[in-house]
């Protein structure tokens, strides 16, 4: 009984890390990209990168990992990692996009379209087929998504910018997850190794998106740019984004990919009503009706792929056992 109490205090206590975490990233995100007055989001995400390297960088020193291990211009790594990296720059860059022109409450609206190209891309890219109840919740998720935004353009805050970058975010999530299943292999399953190699490439790919959107003008002539509470405030940034990755992983380690799901989908519901309530905003009976919609598609979808997969696995024991 000690043992199991302790089991649950401990998958308490993550899910509440992940919780807190996840959600301050969000609104400290949300305070640089719309509330210091700097026009440059592409530089904000570059340097929360450059941070995430740098604790990778400290981490795998302090585990006596080898040079050769973190050298990004071998021609093997670069092979393997650089599509991975497009992918893991394009999602950052559109959700932080995202973000900076909508209100944090709109935020998980804007970008719930993420289980529907997963179902998209499955059956583009890995040839698979999924059942009528998946492409059901699918739908309702859909519907959810376009009430959210007929009532959302209803009100002065509405972005079709920001809609339109959270939809490219939700494709973006979609390829870079299934790519990246493929790029965890190639490391040991080294979760730290691999947000090395994504954030320095995307370092790098930032750079030229960052001169074609005319930011290092804007950084230049910025007021504050030798102010102390700038640089912290982009540090916290990106200790953040640094952190988000490992307590996801933290999450799905001590419980399982179904909770993990589960677990995001009731931390975005908490997510938008401590928006709604941090900003004092009124929202119509049917906006909060768009949220529940995708709420309930996506647990929805969570549960009906989690019977499959169960199922699939009994008619796989089975077969081994009449062998």
């Amino acid at each position: 009984m000690d043992s199991l109490l302790s089991k649950y205090i401990k998958i308490f206590f993550v899910v509440a890390l992940y919780w807190f975490t996840s959600i301050l990233m969000v609104f400290v995100n949300k305070a640089l990209l719309s509330k210091i007055n700097l026009e440059a989001p592409l530089f904000i995400t570059w340097s929360q990168c450059v941070i995430t390297v740098v604790l990778s960088i400290l981490i795998k020193l302090a585990n006596r990992t080898p040079f050769k291990t973190l050298n990004v211009i071998r021609k093997d790594i670069c092979y393997k990692m650089l599509p991975v990296s497009i992918l893991f720059t394009s999602m950052i860059a559109t959700n932080n996009l995202c973000l900076k022109y909508v209100d944090v409450s709109f935020y998980y609206i804007g970008r719930s379209l993420t289980t529907v190209f997963n179902v998209i891309f499955s059956y583009i890219l890995l040839k698979q087929l999924s059942s009528w109840k998946c492409i059901s919740c699918c739908a309702l998720i859909i519907f959810g998504f376009l009430l959210g935004v007929d009532q959302e353009s209803l009100t002065e805050t509405f972005s079709l910018a920001g809609t339109v970058f959270g939809i490219l975010g939700s494709l973006s999530l979609s390829l870079y997850s299934i790519y990246m299943k493929k790029a965890l292999p190639k490391v040991d399953q080294d979760v730290i190794l691999l947000g090395y190699y994504l954030n320095f490439y995307s370092c790098c790919l930032f750079l030229p998106l960052m001169y074609f959107n005319e930011e290092f003008s804007e950084i230049y002539h910025y007021e504050s740019l030798d102010k102390l509470w700038f640089w912290g405030a982009l540090c916290v940034g990106g200790i953040c984004g640094f952190a988000i990755g490992f307590v996801t992983v933290l999450q799905i380690k001590v419980t399982s990919p179904l909770t993990h799901n589960i677990s995001g989908t009731a931390k975005a519901c908490a997510q938008t009503v401590i928006a709604t309530q941090w900003f004092n905003e009124t929202k119509s009976f049917l906006w909060w009706s768009s949220n529940a919609i995708v709420l309930l598609g996506s647990a929805l979808y969570t549960r009906v792929r989690q019977v499959e997969m169960e199922e699939k696995y009994k008619k796989q024991f089975l077969a081994r056992q009449s062998v």
